[in-house]
């Protein structure tokens, strides 16, 4: 019966700010907003395809969450970049200093993190060809080119 996530829900501590990093930032397509609620919506990949939900909360209730937008691999060759472009600092699945992609060969799919303005975990994912090998764990994209060539 579950054909897909159709949304997910954020709790930052300043809606305003959110709204400006979610639409200036990330550019998601800004979708409705109810002050009154303190709560505001963004489409992803197009209208009535995907929804982020953002609800203002005070700080203290605020706990760190992690989600990923799909990207297409000629989009992760430019990410890091494109983060650091807009201020943000990418930052890989081993969290060891560096700010190159990671491939996780067991799916196998490449990925960047950053965080939003509340601390939240974000990510940018791309699918990639090629076999899936767990064996291989969490590796650098140009080593998972270098097998997969």
């Amino acid at each position: 019966m579950i054909q897909g996530l159709f949304e997910t829900h954020l709790n930052v501590s300043n809606l305003e700010q959110s709204i400006a990093f979610y639409h200036n930032v990330l550019e998601l397509d800004f979708a409705y907003e109810q002050p009154a609620r303190q709560v505001a919506f963004f489409w992803i990949g197009g209208h009535n395809h995907h929804m982020l939900g953002l609800w203002e909360k005070p700080a203290e209730e605020i706990q760190s969450q992690h989600f990923a937008f799909r990207i297409s691999v000629d989009d992760m060759r430019h990410a890091k970049q494109h983060l650091l472009d807009k201020g943000l600092t990418p930052r890989n699945f081993l969290n060891d200093d560096t700010q190159d992609p990671m491939v996780f060969a067991w799916m196998p799919a490449v990925a960047i993190y950053f965080r939003d303005p509340d601390g939240h975990s974000l990510e940018y994912i791309a699918p990639l060809d090629g076999t899936p090998d767990p064996n291989l764990g969490v590796i650098s994209w140009d080593e998972w080119n270098q097998l997969n060539t």
